[in-house]
């Protein structure tokens, strides 16, 4: 493994160096991949295009991240920025400098990666659901053609981004990003097979979010009992990280796992809301879908600025668990049923 480490420590340098021009470009592309862009903008706009696609993108991104966490537990990967300077590979020879970067310093272990399991999952979901509403619609064979090769030469060309960008930052190795994009896409593969989600009661979301919780702590317990320290990164984070104050709690796995589960939890109870259910199937004009969408999106960066205290953990990841769960209420209850009481009250005035 220290070869194939030494092997990805060499071309993070060699994009350091020889691509540092794209330093922005890289940025936002680890910034975009990341699931939080998945819940606060992809998710809004789907959902009131076609629902099924806006479902199918929160259980591909919550089942894969969680699944990303318990690899990450397993496989117990390295990150290069701190790799570089614990190994002896290099022996008495001085070990390559690394830069690192306000998004370097992670906290959980490295294979596979996040960033690129998550915008592989994400993207597939968007590729495929686009895919299937042009043959849907009919359009023509040679038009279907040349959409499905820009769009897949699309997905291609963003996941290369993405994978480089990790490379780059040296947040993770080569090895660690094509690990997460063959990952991530199995796991969009497998789960958007799965009908039920569509049409899952309150019931199965609550088993859900009580079954992927309770594994994952129920593991991290099971394994610290006989010796395993999983959080064992976190110190090498703050050892290694040249600013402390880029070492964030909300990148540990226990702030991811919460984040996530409380996503899941937000959307069935958003889904079985009696004012989701009151609303539903009052309007599917373009200009209500449009309406919800903006709103939506709104509201989500205003809430996205609600920020809180890291100094008590306990009350960080309960926090996080709440807002990520209202995070979903809003696109899928509040915002539509806000709308119709709107339009319901214009009618009305009209009528008088």
């Amino acid at each position: 493994m220290d070869l194939l480490h030494s092997w990805g420590v060499e071309l993070a340098v060699h994009l350091q160096t020889g691509y540092s021009r794209y330093e922005g470009l890289f940025s936002l592309a680890s910034t975009v991949a990341d699931l939080h862009t998945t819940f606060f903008w992809f998710f809004p706009i789907w959902f009131h295009l076609q629902r099924e696609t806006g479902l199918r993108l929160i259980w591909v991104a919550v089942i894969g991240d969680w699944l990303n966490l318990v690899l990450k537990w397993v496989l117990c990967g390295e990150r290069p920025y701190w790799w570089v300077h614990e190994t002896r590979f290099y022996g008495a020879s001085p070990a390559p400098t690394l830069q690192q970067f306000p998004i370097t310093c992670e906290t959980g272990p490295g294979s596979p990666s996040g960033h690129a399991m998550g915008a592989a999952g994400v993207w597939y979901v968007m590729v495929t659901a686009s895919l299937s509403t042009a043959t849907e619609k009919g359009w023509p064979p040679v038009l279907n053609k040349f959409l499905q090769i820009f769009l897949w030469a699309l997905m291609g060309l963003v996941l290369l981004v993405v994978c480089m960008s990790r490379v780059y930052m040296a947040a993770h190795f080569p090895h660690q990003v094509i690990a997460g994009v063959i990952t991530g896409l199995l796991v969009a593969e497998v789960v958007s097979r799965k009908k039920w989600i569509h049409s899952a009661s309150m019931k199965k979301y609550f088993l859900a979010t009580f079954f992927l919780t309770s594994f994952a702590v129920g593991f991290y317990l099971l394994l610290k009992t006989v010796g395993v320290d999983l959080l064992w990164t976190l110190e090498k984070a703050q050892r290694w990280c040249v600013i402390r104050e880029w070492v964030h709690l909300d990148t540990t796995p226990f702030a991811s796992l919460l984040r996530n589960m409380g996503t899941l939890f937000g959307l069935g109870l958003g889904l079985h809301f009696p004012l989701y259910t009151n609303t539903k199937k009052k309007s599917t004009s373009v200009g209500f879908s449009t309406g919800c969408i903006i709103i939506s999106l709104l509201l989500l960066q205003l809430l996205d600025g609600w920020t809180f205290s890291s100094e008590n953990h306990m009350t960080f990841y309960f926090l996080s668990f709440g807002k990520s769960a209202f995070a979903l209420l809003i696109p899928t209850t509040l915002v539509p049923w806000a709308l119709c009481r709107i339009f319901k009250r214009k009618r009305d005035g009209k009528n008088l």
